[in-house]
């Protein structure tokens, strides 16, 4: 049950090896002239992005309601944790009470 059954091995075989025959080999020629290099794309004058003041403007603005989304949802989540800490103190001065009080017989 737990051992593993493994696959049949591969029948591959491979085939005869080749022979060169040497009196069919190519004779030695004359080198080849240099390949002539490719020419290089000339980079623009201008940058790629180019932001008018209206793309810019939106830009800034798109960042800031970013900047305001993110902000609110961090300081939501520190008022959460800040709420739940002082609730949690509450209620185990509460509970210290009532034990006090049960203690002393009342």
């Amino acid at each position: 049950m737990f051992k593993p059954k493994y696959p049949t091995p591969d029948t591959y075989t491979p085939a005869q090896p080749t022979v060169l025959d040497q009196s069919t080999a190519l004779a030695p020629t004359a080198p080849a002239a240099a390949p002539v290099p490719a020419p290089v794309p000339v980079a623009p004058a201008r940058p790629a992005v180019q932001l008018t003041p209206g793309s810019a403007l939106a830009f800034a603005a798109g960042g800031g309601v970013v900047v305001l989304v993110v902000g609110t949802v961090l300081v939501s989540m520190l008022l959460a944790v800040a709420i739940t800490g002082v609730s949690v103190a509450v209620v185990a001065v509460v509970l210290r009470l009532l034990i006090r009080d049960m203690q002393k017989g009342r």
